[in-house]
């Protein structure tokens, strides 16, 4: 599933036209990115936890040539599954 499917399913499901499931969705996708920028968790009861973890800096290597490098630290977004999704996919 993409974005351009998951609208139209939100579309049938929701009875709106495209064009307003189109702006429900990047509202939602919107509200997700805005929490986690400000460093809070987004948690949907049932679906699961979008959160950020600090990853630190450290040394790499490149595949190429061997060389050492420094990959910087940064941001990575997480995702815990809730239980109820977990157990309806298994």
């Amino acid at each position: 599933m993409n974005k351009g499917d998951l609208i139209a399913q939100v579309a049938e499901t929701a009875g709106l036209t495209k064009s307003q499931a189109s702006d429900a969705v990047n509202g939602v996708f919107d509200a997700i990115q805005t929490t986690l920028k400000a460093g809070d968790k987004a948690a949907f009861v049932g679906f699961g936890t979008f959160s950020t973890n600090m990853r630190k800096a450290r040394e790499g290597r490149n595949p190429l040539t061997g060389a050492t490098i420094q990959i910087k630290a940064k941001n990575q977004v997480k995702f815990k599954p809730g239980k109820a999704l977990s157990e309806s996919v298994n």
